[in-house]
């Protein structure tokens, strides 16, 4: 049994560390060291990764690379690779890494997946021969937050005459808007759902079905617009999907790690199968890269560090992804459930309550956007908050001007939060009543990753650096990063209540009174 975190000597030596960094800045460190870009950053083969803005030396990273070897991380590593049952509460092995191992032909789950793929193939073949003309995909946080990001990046490239949708919200307004302008007999859905129970995915899936009858033409062969993916085959069966047309999921993957699984079918429909094996191709490289590269040198665990580093020695509350390109627009909300929903945990492997910090805040949005929305509190905020700067050197258009005026824009936001700007900057006017509000501490960390390209390997890439840089800190909280009880007990209560809802009763007297008279406000008014 490992002892709670912050007994480790290596974190009690961080804590320590921590007030000696406070006496330095990084425009001191700039200042004084003309080399400190090359001591803390990384030139991969497909692009750089910037840490030197961040509040680190050399002796910080020393202590946290103590720590990282303390927490054991490199066993925990090779647990994952191996195949080990290291999601502990639900007793499962931790196995999304499998299905992008190109280099496995033989084992069991290689097996699957080959024959997953192969099958994939032949959907992908089939839709487009009964002349769909349109594709809606049903499925909620992970089974829609990969695959919509990854065919929103590559849309300019998408199959011509096929039209991709997502829609996972209990909101019926969403589905409602999606299907307000498609052709029923043209409309093609799968059903995304591990478990074939998650409620607003299968009452998309009702109100797909229902639409779909009450067209003539559709109506009459409901089931050829339908295929499913999911762990629970029978289930996708008895609700009316074709067996032949179930997709099976791996227990063993979680639904916030599933794109590189049948999950990611929207994918293939939308971009084809060369562009999704070249996604699986970048996260399999980075998956060696992060096996086989030294501490010092490994990306992913850097990240992890300077995470660890900054949330809970360096007292920042919240980490802004901000992605200076349109077509990585929703990275910040992947990446905001893969931190948060692995991390978000106050109680550690051995049952423990955490008495330390968990996950960060995670959000962003995209470049430039972000500056007119809240870099205003990035920059003067009473709260410090970490970045990391996403860029693309090649842009996949022509025109340059604007994406100098884009690149200019993202290097000098994380210039701004480095230096700030000082008192005696501010030329002619010291001593103005004014000046104070123009005032900036900077001191403020950021890092950058500058891809050279955009294409499906460099995201698969990407997206592979965040989620091993998310298990390096859930190995050293000494969390589970790989279930959500908190998810599921909202669910619990939710569906109490919508049973009393369509059964008519009144509120349960055993209910908090904020719960029975908001119930009886919307019965009143409904």
């Amino acid at each position: 049994m490992r002892k709670p975190l912050s007994q480790l000597a290596s974190y009690q030596a961080l804590r320590a560390h921590a007030r000696e960094i406070s006496a330095h800045t990084l425009r001191e460190w700039f200042a004084r060291d003309p080399g400190r870009f090359d001591q803390f950053s990384i030139e991969h083969e497909d692009f750089l990764f910037d840490y030197s803005r961040n509040r680190v030396s050399s002796k910080t990273l020393d202590k946290l690379l103590a720590l990282f070897f303390e927490c054991e991380v490199e066993a925990w590593r090779d647990r994952l690779f191996a195949g080990s049952r290291i999601n502990l509460t639900e007793s499962r092995a931790v196995q999304h890494t499998k299905l992008r191992d190109l280099g496995d032909v033989s084992s069991e789950p290689a097996k699957q997946r080959d024959d997953v793929l192969s099958r994939m193939i032949h959907l992908a073949e089939r839709v487009s021969q009964a002349g769909f003309k349109d594709v809606v995909s049903l499925g909620s946080g992970g089974s829609r937050l990969g695959p919509e990001l990854v065919c929103d990046a590559f849309s300019h490239a998408a199959n011509k005459g096929l039209d991709i949708h997502f829609a996972g919200n209990a909101d019926a307004g969403e589905i409602n808007r999606v299907l307000e302008n498609l052709l029923p007999d043209r409309t093609f859905f799968i059903v995304i759902s591990k478990s074939f129970t998650t409620p607003e995915t299968l009452a998309n899936a009702g109100t797909a079905r229902s639409w779909l009858s009450s067209r003539q033409r559709a109506g009459k062969r409901i089931e050829r617009h339908f295929c499913a993916v999911t762990a629970e085959v029978e289930k996708a069966v008895s609700w009316g999907i074709l067996p032949q047309l179930v997709f099976p999921l791996m227990g063993a993957v979680g639904g916030r790690f599933s794109v590189w699984s049948a999950a990611g079918l929207s994918i293939v429909l939308h971009l084809g199968m060369p562009a999704f094996m070249e996604f699986l191709q970048g996260a399999w490289e980075m998956d060696k890269h992060f096996k086989t590269a030294t501490p010092r040198e490994n990306v992913p665990i850097l990240l992890a560090l300077l995470s660890i580093w900054n949330r809970h020695f360096l007292g920042t509350s919240a980490h802004a992804v901000l992605p200076y390109d349109t077509r990585l627009r929703l990275l910040p909300a992947y990446l905001q459930q893969l931190e948060m929903e692995s991390n978000g945990k106050c109680v550690d492997r051995e049952g423990r309550e955490l008495d330390v910090p968990s996950s960060p805040v995670v959000f962003g949005d995209v470049g430039t956007n972000a500056q007119h929305g809240f870099f205003q509190f990035l920059h003067q905020g009473t709260s410090t908050v970490s970045c990391d700067f996403i860029g693309v050197v090649r842009p996949g258009h022509s025109n340059r001007l604007q994406h100098d005026m884009l690149l200019a824009n993202m290097v000098a936001q994380a210039e701004a939060l480095m230096v700030g700007r000082l008192a005696e900057e501010l030329r002619g006017n010291a001593g103005n009543q004014q000046t104070g509000h123009m005032l900036f501490p900077g001191n403020r960390s950021s890092s950058m990753i500058l891809l050279k390209e955009l294409m499906p390997r460099t995201l698969g890439q990407l997206l592979a650096l965040y989620e091993h840089k998310v298990f390096v800190e859930g190995v050293i909280l000494n969390i589970n990063s790989f279930d959500q009880p908190g998810v599921e007990l909202g669910k619990i209560l939710a569906k109490r209540l919508f049973e009393r809802l369509q059964e008519g009763k009144a509120p349960d007297s055993q209910e908090n009174s904020a719960t029975r008279a908001v119930l009886d406000y919307y019965r009143k008014h409904s």
